[in-house]
């Protein structure tokens, strides 16, 4: 949960050197200026990306947004090779019912195409176009952060000039000039912060998230038309083991120090 944490230690940080400056938590609290920068940025928000931003963002960010990017490569590696070792011994039909049993619905079209004698032009273009929609439907939800982290800290600025506005019509009441001029640049603080501290971090989370699916994917459309080439699956696995850092493929036991094949059917 590495966004969570960096989040929330990033906001207790800041408050923390604020407090130590001889600050308080009180002092940064200003309902009205919140209420201009959130409610001005969501309606920008909903502008641009329509009237389901809200419900896409709450999903990501109780989704995706609250764990890690799981790795998949090294178990579809292993799933691959047995599949070219099993297609090698009794054909392709035979991964029939293995198709059934597989958890990854795009692993799962990707043999069926195959066991279905598709032209391998063709199951590339079928995977490979699946892989771009899903990637676009991912960059979707991120640029809904983007476009936050990008309205935030303007739209905070415009709060503060009309803040100032306010408080230069009232000159006449010196003793009130400071308290609003430091509530006045609060918008541009929540502006910032949100932007800095949530939007942008979010967003950049999400395409981790997006990198790693689409690193598996490429990983699968690679070994699904090697196993309908008939690759040796020693080959095939030394080639998909490749996809991985040298550091991880030995602690997942994908060295070259062990037979390829061997490895893979472990």
């Amino acid at each position: 949960m590495s966004a969570l944490v960096g989040i929330v230690g990033a906001v207790v940080l800041i408050l923390l050197g604020m407090i130590l400056k001889g600050g308080t938590i009180g002092g940064i609290i200003n309902i009205p200026a919140f209420v201009m920068v959130m409610g001005a940025t969501t309606g920008c928000l909903i502008a641009s990306s329509g009237l389901g931003a809200l419900g896409t963002m709450v999903k990501l960010c109780l989704g995706p947004g609250m764990k890690d990017p799981p790795d998949h490569r090294p178990e579809t590696i292993r799933l691959l090779v047995g599949f070219a070792e099993k297609a090698r011994r009794e054909g392709l039909l035979a991964l029939e019912d293995d198709a059934r049993n597989v958890d990854d619905p795009f692993l799962q079209k990707g043999v069926r195409l195959i066991v279905d004698g598709t032209d391998p032009e063709l199951v590339k273009d079928v995977l490979e176009t699946e892989m771009e929609e899903s990637e676009a439907r991912h960059e979707a939800g991120q640029a809904i952060f983007k476009n936050g982290g990008g309205f935030a800290p303007t739209i905070g600025i415009l709060a503060t000039v009309l803040s100032l506005v306010s408080v230069l019509q009232h000159l006449d009441q010196p003793d009130t000039l400071g308290p609003k001029i430091s509530a006045a640049f609060l918008a541009t603080f929540y502006g910032v912060a949100v932007a800095n501290v949530f939007y942008y971090p979010m967003a950049n989370h999400l395409k981790r998230h997006t990198t790693a699916e689409v690193g598996n994917r490429i990983l699968i459309i690679e070994g699904i038309l090697s196993i309908q080439s008939g690759d040796n699956p020693r080959v095939l696995a030394e080639k998909l083991w490749s996809f991985l850092p040298p550091a991880q493929r030995e602690l997942e036991g994908g060295s070259d120090s062990e037979p390829a094949a061997d490895r893979a059917a472990a």
